[in-house]
């Protein structure tokens, strides 16, 4: 079982506190919800078999964000989902609290891949730059310039929705 400070975790207790946020993650990255508990299963598996120790609760959650986005990386590279299509792109949409919501979320779906992590992590999920940096292992000014060029994109990719409306 992973340790924090030399403190046993027990499996359940990891579950329980970060098993919504690598599922949302998940899902945010590769769109559907049987990819998203795919990865998240495939994260927690590697966080048993890898037994790691962490300094502290940042720590973990940084292992996980981390684990969550290569794995998320990886199968949307895979061959097997380049050459499939869902039956019904509906299904695996989260359902809009408005039109327009489900427009911008369309539009951050779009943005690529290092844009729609920090977007989804900030905006979504509440991390400040430190935490995503962290997180992400890399520099807070490169987690500041992603936020500034992902908001600059969706600026341009509403504005061109907006204006087909």
């Amino acid at each position: 079982m992973p340790t924090v400070q030399g403190i046993p975790l027990a499996f359940e207790e990891v579950l329980d506190r970060y098993g919504a946020l690598v599922f949302r993650l998940a899902f945010q990255a590769l769109g559907n919800r049987q990819d998203a508990e795919d990865a998240a299963q495939e994260v927690f598996v590697a966080l048993v078999r890898a037994d790691p120790a962490f300094a502290d609760e940042t720590h973990l959650r940084a292992w996980l964000l981390r684990s969550t986005r290569h794995r998320c990386r990886n199968l949307s590279g895979s061959a097997w989902r380049r050459h499939t299509v869902p039956l019904d792109p509906e299904l695996d949409l989260p359902a809009p609290r408005a039109e327009r919501a489900g427009e911008v979320l369309a539009a951050v779906g779009r943005l690529p891949e290092k844009y729609r992590t920090a977007v989804y992590l900030h905006y979504i999920e509440g991390y400040t730059a430190e935490e995503i940096a962290a997180a992400l292992g890399c520099p807070r000014g490169t987690v500041l310039s992603r936020l500034m060029r992902a908001r600059k994109l969706l600026k341009e990719l509403l504005k061109e929705e907006f204006d087909h409306d």
